[in-house]
């Protein structure tokens, strides 16, 4: 009995580590493609796995996608970056205590040349007008992203179906998006901070920003524990706390390429986050 004892504790100890329960110690995140070709998850989850002992796992996608992970309860936390869709995700009960964590804004990037003649637009919807208008290229990442949500928002309010002949649908992320708008001498809707990181790759120029609608801010969300209470809810808390904590806001603040900051942090306790009941 005892020789039998042995070889059963020996076997356990022998099964791979996730069998053990060592995955509460790995944090599943869904996030858009924004804030992994900008470099900053690269530059804040070194710190952040060093100051917890937790391991991120990210999947960087869509927006519309990374909340259909949320929905199906494949991931611990989402941070993204459509307000709408973030609402009724916490609404419909899949995730709890959004908060606001950052920002940055979207930019209107287009050739040279600019033949649609964006550059005297006074403001967004007028400058999808005339792109529309001239049938220039244009690139839509046509993937369910918080740019591409943003994107079809601003061809609604400009009161345009955006089948013209230059438009095209890529169904990519952000980073291929922008090479391709760059191949095509097209127009393409961004935020800044992809468009920061890409910056010399691209022969693009920013041909309209500033505008009050271009806005672009993020939430990191968790996801229900009612739904999925075998999720690692422990760690995506630590996650969500460290992101919005002093030193997290003031990495976010400081990231920067060539000297410009790609993000603002937004967190403050006493502002009621985007969906909260």
């Amino acid at each position: 009995m005892k020789r039998l004892t042995l070889l059963l504790i020996a076997g356990l100890l022998a099964l791979p580590q996730t069998v053990m329960g060592a995955e509460t110690s790995n944090i599943r995140l869904a996030t858009t493609t924004s804030t992994d070709n900008s470099g900053l998850l690269a530059y804040l989850l070194p710190e952040f796995e060093s100051d917890s002992g937790y391991q991120v796992q990210v999947i960087a996608t869509g927006t519309g996608k990374a909340l259909r992970h949320g929905r199906n309860g494949d991931v611990d936390l989402v941070m993204t970056h459509a307000p709408d869709a973030e609402a009724e995700f916490v609404q419909r009960g899949y995730g709890r205590l959004p908060r606001q964590l950052m920002a940055n804004d979207f930019v209107l990037l287009g050739p040279v040349a600019d033949p649609a003649g964006v550059r005297q637009a006074p403001n967004v919807q007028a400058a999808f007008t005339a792109i529309a208008e001239h049938s220039a290229p244009f690139v839509s990442r046509g993937d369910e992203s918080g740019t591409h949500i943003k994107e079809l928002a601003i061809w609604q309010a400009a009161g345009i179906q955006p089948e013209f002949t230059g438009y095209a649908a890529i169904g990519q992320g952000m980073g291929p998006a922008l090479l391709t708008a760059s191949e095509m001498g097209a127009y393409v809707l961004a935020d800044r901070g992809t468009y920061l990181a890409f910056k010399d790759k691209l022969a693009l120029e920013i041909c309209l920003e500033k505008d009050a609608v271009l806005l672009n801010p993020y939430q990191v969300i968790l996801i229900s524990q009612t739904r999925y209470p075998d999720l690692n809810h422990n760690g995506a808390m630590v996650f969500s706390d460290w992101l919005v904590s002093d030193k997290g806001q003031r990495m976010i603040d400081d990231f920067k390429i060539n000297g410009e900051r790609l993000f603002q942090a937004t967190y403050t306790p006493a502002t009621l986050p985007v969906g909260a009941q």
